[in-house]
């Protein structure tokens, strides 16, 4: 099969493209002839050595994927050879990735993919869907009527963010930094856009909640200041951080503590497969019903996997603001 992979850890032009043997699915696996990958940030962060996790070699990058089943292994009991499935969790933890023809995956891993929902966008919402499904309601139980911040609307978890939270009946406030990105976010149904280059977020935050502040406050960047983030909540207010391995910022804790606010911290990876079934239900109704849908800024081809991350990396590590949406690759 044709995979994009590399041997050892380091930039975008460790990546070859090439043949590697076709899987074949060992007891409780299933294959999936891969019609579309999505790139994340944290496939770029594992192939710059970035996140230490075990790499067999050749390594094959790549977390999320949609597809075809196409062979069951023994004990498989949930597909089917013809099933169109999606799912995420693979190039992580040992387990090769989705950059390529096709991908062994544990059955526990994949769902079923809803009948008019494109293997494009399944890809796409994968990773991101499960993760903001994981703040918004396992973390925090995110109820109607509450408000919603998060920051930047329009990246890959943040646009998830906002139609998850939508689609339950909550408000949300979200920030961008372009008119381009503000009339995105509109679209996503943000219900107040503010810019963060122009706009005092903070006042911005009290005028849209009527002084009270946010109830749920979802950090997608790596946090820089708690001060203002206390500032913006609403009492017993719950604050989701997933983003900044590296970050250490000062944290406020007695404006914190008198507010009676929580503080909750994940790694999507890090759930069991159970725990991220359940997001994926969810997610399937969602996408079903048109209330979530992706938004692809680029599409790359297999052999161009290596620009796919260079351009992933430029707009995570290098602030380029190039990139809106997420990165699919196909195969074909």
């Amino acid at each position: 099969m044709k995979a994009a992979y590399y041997e050892t850890t380091g930039g975008p032009d460790v990546i070859r493209v090439g043949e590697l043997p076709t899987p074949e699915p060992q007891a409780g696996e299933v294959r999936v002839k891969i019609a579309a990958a999505a790139l994340n940030p944290v496939d770029t962060y594992i192939r710059a050595g970035l996140v230490a996790m075990p790499l067999p070699k050749p390594f094959i990058p790549g977390c999320d994927l949609a597809g075809t089943v196409d062979a069951v292994g023994p004990g498989v009991t949930r597909f089917k050879v013809g099933d169109r499935v999606w799912g995420s969790n693979q190039g992580l933890l040992g387990r090769q990735g989705t950059f390529a023809e096709y991908c062994c995956a544990g059955e526990q891993w994949l769902y079923p993919l809803p009948n008019g929902v494109k293997e494009a966008d399944a890809a796409a919402l994968a990773l991101v869907g499960i993760t903001a499904h994981l703040g918004l309601f396992w973390r925090t139980n995110l109820r109607a009527g509450e408000t919603v911040f998060v920051n930047g609307g329009t990246g890959g978890v943040g646009m998830c963010v906002v139609q998850l939270a939508k689609a339950v009946g909550a408000k949300v406030v979200t920030t961008v930094g372009s008119e381009a990105k503000a009339q995105q976010a509109k679209e996503l149904g943000a219900d107040v856009i503010l810019n963060y280059k122009t706009d005092d977020v903070v006042q911005g935050v009290k005028d849209a909640t009527g002084g009270k502040g946010a109830d749920v406050f979802f950090e997608t960047l790596p946090p820089a200041d708690f001060d203002k983030t206390v500032e913006m909540m609403a009492p017993r207010g719950r604050v989701v951080v997933m983003a900044g391995r590296q970050a250490r910022p000062v944290f406020p804790n007695g404006p914190f503590y008198v507010k009676g606010l929580s503080l909750f911290g994940f790694v999507m990876f890090a759930m069991t497969a159970d725990e991220q079934q359940a997001c994926a239900n969810d997610l399937n109704t969602w996408m079903a019903s048109g209330a979530l849908r992706a938004v692809i800024g680029k599409t790359f081809a297999l052999e161009d996997a290596a620009d796919a991350h260079r351009l992933q990396e430029e707009n995570t590590v290098g602030k380029k603001g190039t990139l809106t949406g997420k990165i699919v690759v196909v195969p074909g």
